[in-house]
């Protein structure tokens, strides 16, 4: 019997591949300064396509931060309640570069793999055209 790897199974797999990234994409989203919540939820949905809700993301900021990776502060705003940014710590940005490093090798070596199968879709579409 065929196993069907559509549907089910395929969102299942990108659901663990997208938890498996989501502590570099915090990271990289902070890269460049500090961020609250909200616009680390927008940096990640646009940037990465993460489309991802507070309450998966705001436990992992809390983890980060208590391993020594981010640090936050209550920030008051002319808006109506105070706003938590999260930044980098020096530990944090060492992390986040090891982490790009192995991503990066790691992606690379995939896509090797890949580029065989994908090339023969890509010729029997057009094939079909």
């Amino acid at each position: 019997m065929e196993t069907d790897y559509t549907g089910s199974q395929t969102d299942k797999w990108e659901i663990q591949v997208r938890k498996g990234c989501l502590e570099l994409a915090i990271l990289a989203s902070l890269w460049t300064g500090r961020l609250y919540g909200l616009e680390m939820l927008k940096r990640l949905e646009q940037d990465a396509g993460l489309a991802l809700s507070a309450g998966t993301v705001y436990p992992l900021l809390a983890r980060l931060k208590a391993d020594g990776f981010l640090e936050s502060e209550w920030v008051e705003t002319d808006v109506v309640h105070p706003r938590k940014y999260y930044k980098l710590t020096e530990a944090g940005r060492r992390r986040a570069i090891e982490m790009a490093q192995v991503w990066t090798k790691f992606t690379g070596g995939i896509s090797g793999l890949l580029s065989p199968l994908l090339k023969e879709e890509f010729d029997e579409q057009l094939g079909q055209s």
